[in-house]
């Protein structure tokens, strides 16, 4: 048992695309895609269940849309040819985290931000797979399927590790999807348990500054709390959590409560005007006297990466940093 999860999680750090070693450093080198469309005994014409009914797909994939941001990562995970892809931010719509993925890109093309795809555009990428999520763009699957096949997952965040495996069941990589999303869960394990053996007792906590009055206190639904779950790495008993949101609302007044082994700290706060509502806030918060209370070990962290990546890669770009911060193992090939 202990080799083939040793073969898995190799395997699954190799198909990662070009996994980030650190927030300050180089991306690790670029390793081999993942498997051809097919692998793992896919047959088609394939019938693919998903949030918005029933689709069916004629052949292989081969021109790929994505219009979710989790969606490009989990696509570029599995070898999937791009053509089109909606964006968040036009000047950087493939996060740093994922290294140099200009020879994999470079066919591709914006199809607009993911709140206003262009349809136009989608359709004369002529693609044979359109994906994104329910929550998403719910109103436009009407039009989406009939330019193409269309599917949709119910949403993106919460359930980043099942649409891997949902993308590659469309793709015909589900098994190679499989193995991927537990490779990661075994690096996560094997990290964490070398953090604890290190550190026993440590516990974690992130910090966003946004905007408004409040800080955001992510909770054990986020994406780093999925991530710090599955490295065995525990929020402080007692601490304010939800189960229904990413984040609980932090007053000033409720600093302390923060406090943990290890704080994380990330602030929303890109270029220009647009970030100076973070940055403001992050000021405010990080000149309060309970700041200076606070009696973990506070790390500075990628917004973009601990927040935002919401993917596999971010995820082990995310291990990585935490087993250069603890100056453990990071389990790479």
């Amino acid at each position: 048992m202990k080799t083939l999860a040793l073969k898995k999680l190799r395997t699954a750090v190799a198909a990662a695309a070009l996994l980030a070693a650190t927030a300050c450093s180089a991306p690790a080198p670029a390793a081999g895609d993942a498997e051809s469309p097919g692998a793992g005994g896919a047959e088609y014409p394939l019938t693919v269940d998903h949030a918005m009914g029933s689709t069916e797909l004629a052949a292989q994939p081969e021109r790929v849309v994505v219009l979710d941001s989790s969606y490009i990562d989990a696509a570029l995970l599995l070898g999937a040819d791009i053509v089109g892809y909606a964006h968040h931010d036009p000047a950087h719509p493939f996060g740093s985290y994922l290294g140099d993925v200009s020879e994999k890109t470079r066919d591709a093309v914006s199809v607009g931000t993911l709140a206003e795809p262009d349809l136009e555009k989608i359709l004369e990428l002529d693609p044979d797979l359109i994906v994104s999520a329910k929550m998403r763009h719910e109103a436009l699957y009407p039009q989406l399927s009939k330019i193409a096949p269309t599917v949709f997952s119910e949403s993106t965040g919460a359930t980043w590790k099942e649409n891997v495996v949902f993308l590659g069941e469309a793709l015909g990589k589900k098994e190679t999807a499989e193995d991927l999303v537990a490779g990661y869960e075994a690096r996560a394990r094997a990290v964490g348990q070398e953090i604890l053996a290190k550190e026993p007792g440590i516990t974690y906590s992130l910090v966003r500054f946004f905007a408004g009055d409040t800080a955001r206190l992510y909770s054990s639904n986020s994406f780093i709390g999925h991530i710090m779950t599955d490295m065995g790495l525990p929020r402080p008993e007692n601490q304010p959590d939800t189960t229904e949101e990413v984040f609980v609302p932090l007053s000033p007044e409720q600093i302390l409560t923060a406090d943990a082994g290890l704080i994380m700290v990330s602030a929303y706060a890109p270029e220009g005007p647009e970030g100076d509502p973070a940055r403001a806030q992050q000021d405010s918060f990080q000149s309060n006297p309970l700041w200076k209370r606070l009696t973990g070990d506070i790390l500075e962290v990628d917004d973009t990466t601990f927040l935002t990546s919401v993917s596999i890669q971010g995820a082990h770009a995310v291990i990585t940093e935490l087993a250069n911060h603890f100056g453990v193992d990071p389990q790479l090939p």
